[in-house]
């Protein structure tokens, strides 16, 4: 446990996969966690299966209401926020432009303004994506330091979110606001229901006995099970908590190894070694853009910070797949989802 024991944490996202998975993490370090988001999706979704409405305490509001949103962050009082609340998907950002960026950068605005009014000691981590950068199609890993961009409305909102919070950061931080991004490639693991993300699809496809269908075949990407970038937030909030220096209030990619990023159809294969099926090519040259390659450099991270991915290309899809075939057979996902935790903080 160590420095999350009795630390006062809010997540907002908290009702998403990934701040689902970060909150049930939480808990098991002894952290207080709270929770700001919108009400959770679907009848599938992760929240309700780690019964976490009775676990930690909960609201339910729209990032996008300034006022609601500092209401309950003077209320909380937080000593580290862990900022996921997002909308996340590139298609649905191609539907509702507009929607997508007053969540994704005004929601984020409201978040720094509201800690900037606490007027006591708090770091924020702000979680934005492997897609802000300028992508070029090459084949080096993006770095910290290359320039932000991003063709569709998703990525560039979350590339205008890095500017935000390092705006916040220039102007109004010091000893009592200390912000840190925290930049992630494409997470997979158990409990992710979303609509048009490649796992839950082919889980979907899978369980009714349908063909896999696959949209973007060749496209690259750094895969990695969602424990290792979520890990990755929690060892740069503390040290940005406990640090004086400066230097870590900055951004960090968090990704797989360079040996672990690979194309859609690869993704799709590992999966049917462990749930056998069927795959059909659906691409569409006609379709909304999509990245063909995203990778990224970690190695900021692993030297300033000590942190490096602990579960390996075949091991994420393993553990994706088994806590998806478990689930599906009657499981509770809440043992499930701890003993993958039990398993992750035993390799770390």
């Amino acid at each position: 446990m160590g420095f999350w024991e009795n630390k006062n944490v809010l997540v907002t996202g908290h009702t998403g996969f990934k701040g689902a998975w970060l909150s049930e993490l939480l808990i098991g370090r002894g952290a207080a966690v709270s929770g700001i988001a919108l009400p959770p999706e679907g009848t599938d979704e992760l929240y309700s299966g780690l019964q976490l409405t009775q676990r930690m305490t909960g609201t339910f509001l729209d990032i996008r209401d300034a006022s609601a949103l500092d209401r309950e962050v003077a209320k909380v009082a937080p000593d580290v926020v862990l900022h996921l609340a997002a909308q996340s998907l590139v298609r649905r950002s191609y539907r509702d432009p507009v929607g997508n960026w007053a969540t994704n950068v005004m929601g984020t605005v409201h978040l720094l303004d509201a800690l900037r009014r606490l007027e006591r000691p708090v770091t924020a981590i702000i979680v934005t994506t492997d897609k802000v950068y300028e992508n070029h199609e090459w084949a080096h890993a993006y770095r910290e330091n290359d320039m932000l961009g991003g063709h569709d409305p998703y990525s560039a909102s979350k590339a205008a979110t890095e500017l935000v919070s390092a705006s916040w950061r220039r102007s109004f931080g010091g000893q009592n606001l200390k912000i840190a991004t925290a930049r992630a490639g494409n997470v997979i693991g158990g409990g992710d229901w979303a609509e048009d993300r490649l796992v839950p699809d082919i889980i979907r496809a899978l369980k009714s006995g349908k063909p896999i269908s696959v949209r973007n075949p060749r496209s690259i990407r750094p895969w990695q099970h969602v424990l290792d970038p979520l890990n990755g937030y929690l060892t740069l909030a503390e040290q940005v908590h406990l640090s004086d220096n400066e230097h870590f209030q900055s951004a960090y990619n968090f990704g797989p190894e360079p040996a672990d990023v690979f194309s859609v159809n690869d993704l799709a294969e590992a999966v049917l070694k462990h749930w056998p099926g069927q795959r059909a090519d659906a691409s569409d040259p006609g379709s909304l853009h999509e990245a063909g390659r995203l990778s990224l450099s970690i190695d900021k991270a692993r030297s300033e910070l000590n942190w490096a991915p602990v579960w390996r290309f075949d091991e994420a899809i393993e553990k994706t797949v088994h806590w998806y075939r478990q689930v599906s057979e009657g499981a509770d996902p809440l043992p499930v989802t701890r003993d993958q935790i039990t398993a992750f903080e035993a390799a770390r």
